[in-house]
C-alpha cells in the first residue's frame, strides 16, 4: 500500500517553522520569568531591617561571584528618596570574598534608608534588589525602587525572544552549511536550500543586533526607549558580553562571503560536474580534484567561522563561570556545534525532502552517520556540562535548572527515537529517478531546437521582398511556439517527477518521520535557551544551603529585634504604639530603645514606660527594667541583661496619667 505524504509548499513549510518559533518564544519568555540568576546577594552590613545609633560611612554588599558594577549599580536613598551616597563604587573582595561598597554622606539625619542595587552577574544575566536600614530610629519612607526585577518587563520578553532567534539563526546556518558539504553538495545549487541558509543568516545577524540595542535597558533601566541610548551603548560594549556580540557580528561579515562562495562558484561547479562526477563515482574516480580541493577549504573555514560564533555564547554565559571554566568553554564549543549540525541539518533533510525535485538515497544515509557522530558529541558534552551545572542527584530534581535538564533529556530521547524511524525509512528508499525525467527534459529542449532549426532554414537572406517579410514573420512564431512547447515540456516533467517522487512510500515515510523530528527539535531548542538564563543547580543548591546555614545560625547571629505593639490605657487621648527595637537580641547585655506614636502616628509623650521580662520555661523572672527618657517620645535602656537565650515574654507597661495605663506583652526569641 502506498502511503500518502502530506503536501507542505516552501511558503507553509517556513510559515509554520515561524509560527512554530513565536510560540515556543513566548512560552519561553513566561518560563524564563521564573530563572533566577547566576549570582545571589548573600550578606550586607547594616543588615535589612537593622537599626544603628550613628550613621554608617559606607554600606557593604557581599554576593556570591563577581559582579560588574557601575557607578548607579548601588544606591542610598534617604526617606525623601534623595539619593545620600557618594555614587562611588569600591571593590573589597580579596580571594573568593565578593564585597562592594559606596561611600555615603556625612551628617545623616535619623530616619529608615533604602538600599537599591543593580549589577551584573559573571555570566551576563541582570540581578537586582533592594533592602532598608534605619539610622536612630524607624520613619516612613517615600523612596522607590523599581517595582520588577532586573531582567523583566517587556524588554525582558524581547531579549528572551531575540536569543531564541539567534539560537535558532546559528542553527540554520551552521548546520544547513555542514549538510550541503558533508551530507549532499549538489544541494548547494538547490534554491529551498539556499534560502534556508541566507534566512538563517539574516535571523542570526538580525538578533545579534537586537541584542547589543536591548543590552543597555535589559541590564539597566528596563525602558525600551534606553535601546537607543548611545551612551548606554558605549557602556555596553565595553562589557564581556558586548564584546562577544560585536565579534559574533564581525564573524557573520566572514560567514557572509563563506555563502557567496558557496552558492557562486561552489555551486556553480557542482552543476556543471554533477553528472560527470556521478560517472566517475561509479567507475571508481576521485571525482574532480579542484572541486575536492574547494570543498575542503570551505570545510575548513566553514567550521572556524562557526566555532569562533559558537564561542562567542561560550566566553559570556555560564561555561565562562563556575568550576573549570578552562575545560567548560571548548565543552560548550563542541556541545552547540553539535547540536547545530544535527538539528540544523535535520531541518535541511526536510526542505530537502519536500522541495528539491531528487536527491540521492547516499546524501540521507551520509546524513544519517553524520548525525549519529553529532548525538554521540552532544551525550559526552551533555553528560560534562550536566555534572558540572547541576553537581548532585538532589539538585537535579530540586531545582529549576536540574528540572529543566530533565526535560530537556526527554525530548533529547524522543528525538533519538523519531531518528531511529527515520534510519528504518532510509533503508528503504528507492534509488532516485532523476534519469528519466533528465531524458524527458532534453527530449523537450532536443524539439525545441528542431523547431528552431527548422525555422532559421526557412529564413534565407532576401532582398527586402515581401517573400522575405513572411518568411522573417514565420522565422518569429515558430520562435515563440518553440519556447511555450519547452515551458509545457518542463511542466510535465517537473509533473512527472513529482509524481514519481510522491510515489515512493520510503521518502514519504522518511518526510514525515523527519517532520516529526522537526517539530521536537524546535521545543529541545526553547528548553535550551531557557536553560541558558537559569541558575544552573549546583549555584541554587548553594545558595539554598548558605540560607538554610543562616537560618539554622539566625539566635546565634547579632542583629536588632523590633516590635511594634498597639495599646489603649482607656483615657482620654490613651492609644497608640510602642515601637522597640532590642540590640542584639542574645544573651548578655542589650540596647533597648522605645518610641512611642500616638493614633496619628506623630510622637507621643507619657509619664512613664516600665519593662519586664520573663523566661517562664527556666522560671526566671519577671526581670524588672527602667528605661529613662532620651526625649519625647523615646525612651532608652542600657544596658537590658538578659541571663540565657530562650524565648521570653515581654510586657510593656504605658501610663498616659495619674490613673490610666495598660500592660500589652510579646514573646521575643532571644540567642
Amino acid at each position: 500500500m502506498t502511503a500518502t505524504a502530506p503536501r507542505f509548499g516552501a511558503v507553509s513549510l517556513v510559515r509554520l517553522l515561524l509560527v512554530t518559533t513565536v510560540l515556543l518564544g513566548t512560552v519561553l519568555t513566561v518560563l524564563s520569568g521564573t530563572a533566577s540568576a547566576h549570582a545571589a546577594l548573600t550578606g550586607s552590613n547594616p543588615e535589612d531591617g537593622a537599626v544603628v545609633d550613628t550613621a554608617p560611612a559606607n554600606v557593604t554588599l557581599t554576593f556570591s561571584e563577581q559582579m560588574g558594577m557601575g557607578a548607579d549599580s548601588i544606591r542610598v536613598l534617604d526617606p525623601d528618596n534623595k539619593r545620600v551616597d557618594t555614587a562611588k563604587i569600591n571593590n573589597l573582595g580579596t580571594g573568593s570574598t565578593v564585597k562592594y561598597s559606596v561611600g555615603l554622606k556625612p551628617d545623616l539625619a535619623d530616619g529608615t534608608y533604602t538600599v537599591a542595587w543593580r549589577a551584573v552577574s559573571a555570566d551576563s544575566h541582570p540581578i537586582s534588589g533592594a533592602f532598608t536600614f534605619s539610622v536612630g530610629a524607624p520613619s516612613e519612607t517615600t523612596a522607590t525602587v523599581p517595582g520588577q526585577q532586573a531582567g523583566g518587563g517587556l524588554v525582558g520578553a524581547l531579549y528572551d525572544i531575540t536569543r531564541y532567534v539567534s539560537y535558532t539563526g546559528f542553527i540554520l546556518l551552521v548546520g544547513g552549511t555542514a549538510f550541503i558539504l558533508a551530507c549532499w553538495q549538489r544541494g548547494a545549487s538547490v534554491r529551498p536550500l539556499q534560502r534556508l541558509i541566507v534566512h538563517g543568516w539574516l535571523a542570526l545577524t538580525a538578533a545579534t543586533l537586537v541584542l547589543l540595542l536591548l543590552r543597555t535597558p535589559y541590564t539597566g533601566s528596563g525602558r525600551l526607549a534606553d535601546a537607543f541610548d548611545l551612551g548606554g551603548l558605549q557602556d555596553v560594549l565595553t562589557t564581556k558580553t558586548g564584546a562577544a556580540l560585536i565579534s559574533r557580528l564581525l564573524l557573520l561579515g566572514a560567514a557572509a562571503l563563506f555563502i557567496a562562495v558557496l552558492f557562486g562558484t561552489y555551486a556553480k561547479r557542482s552543476g556543471e560536474k554533477a553528472e560527470e562526477e556521478s560517472e566517475g563515482e561509479a567507475e571508481g574516480e576521485a571525482g574532480e580534484p579542484g572541486k575536492n580541493d574547494l570543498t575542503f577549504g570551505l570545510a575548513t573555514g566553514g567550521t572556524v567561522v562557526a566555532a569562533g560564533i559558537a564561542a562567542t555564547w561560550a566566553l559570556s554565559e555560564h561555561a565562562s563561570t563556575g568550576i573549570q571554566p578552562g575545560i567548560a568553554m571548548p565543552v560548550d564549543v563542541l556541545h552547540l556545534l553539535a547540536a547545530a549540525v544535527w538539528l540544523g541539518g535535520l531541518t535541511a533533510l526536510l526542505i530537502a525532502l519536500h522541495k528539491a525535485p531528487f536527491m540521492e538515497r547516499a546524501a540521507i544515509q551520509r546524513f544519517s552517520r553524520t548525525a549519529f557522530v553529532c548525538v554521540v558529541v552532544l551525550a559526552v558534552t551533555g553528560i560534562y556540562q550536566s555534572w558540572r551545572q547541576v553537581g548532585s542527584w538532589s539538585a537535579l530534581g530540586g531545582t529549576s535548572y536540574g528540572r529543566l535538564l530533565l526535560m530537556k533529556v526527554g525530548l533529547v530521547a524522543v528525538l533519538v527515537s523519531a531518528a531511529w524511524f527515520s534510519r528504518r525509512w532510509t533503508g528503504r528508499l528507492a534509488e532516485r529517478m532523476e534519469p528519466d525525467v533528465q531524458a524527458q527534459a532534453e527530449g523537450a529542449t532536443g524539439t525545441g531546437n528542431g523547431i528552431r532549426a527548422k525555422a532559421e532554414a526557412t529564413a534565407e537572406p532576401g532582398t527586402g521582398s515581401e517573400p522575405d517579410t513572411a518568411a522573417a514573420t514565420t522565422v518569429v512564431d515558430d520562435a515563440e511556439r518553440a519556447t511555450q512547447l519547452d515551458r509545457q515540456k518542463a511542466a510535465m516533467a517537473s509533473a512527472r517527477q513529482k509524481r514519481l517522487r510522491d510515489a515512493d512510500p520510503g521518502r514519504t515515510g522518511l518526510r514525515r518521520s523527519v517532520l516529526a523530528e522537526a517539530g521536537v527539535a524546535v521545543a529541545l531548542l526553547a528548553v535550551t535557551t531557557v536553560l541558558t538564563s537559569t541558575e544552573p543547580g549546583r549555584t541554587a543548591e548553594e545558595e539554598a544551603g548558605r540560607a538554610g546555614a543562616a537560618a539554622a545560625a539566625e539566635p546565634e547571629k547579632t542583629g536588632p529585634t523590633m516590635l511594634a505593639l498597639p495599646f489603649d490605657t482607656g483615657g482620654r487621648n490613651g492609644q497608640g504604639t510602642v515601637r522597640l527595637t532590642l540590640d542584639p537580641a542574645r544573651s548578655g547585655a542589650n540596647v533597648m530603645n522605645i518610641y512611642l506614636d500616638d493614633a496619628e502616628g506623630k510622637v507621643m509623650d507619657v509619664p512613664e514606660v516600665k519593662i519586664a521580662f520573663t523566661l517562664t520555661a527556666e522560671k526566671i523572672g519577671p526581670l524588672p527594667i527602667v528605661p529613662v527618657r532620651a526625649a519625647a517620645g523615646k525612651w532608652v535602656a542600657d544596658p537590658v541583661l538578659l541571663p540565657m537565650p530562650g524565648d521570653w515574654k515581654l510586657q510593656v507597661t504605658v501610663r498616659t496619667s495619674d490613673i490610666d495605663q495598660t500592660t500589652v506583652d510579646k514573646n521575643v526569641k532571644i540567642g
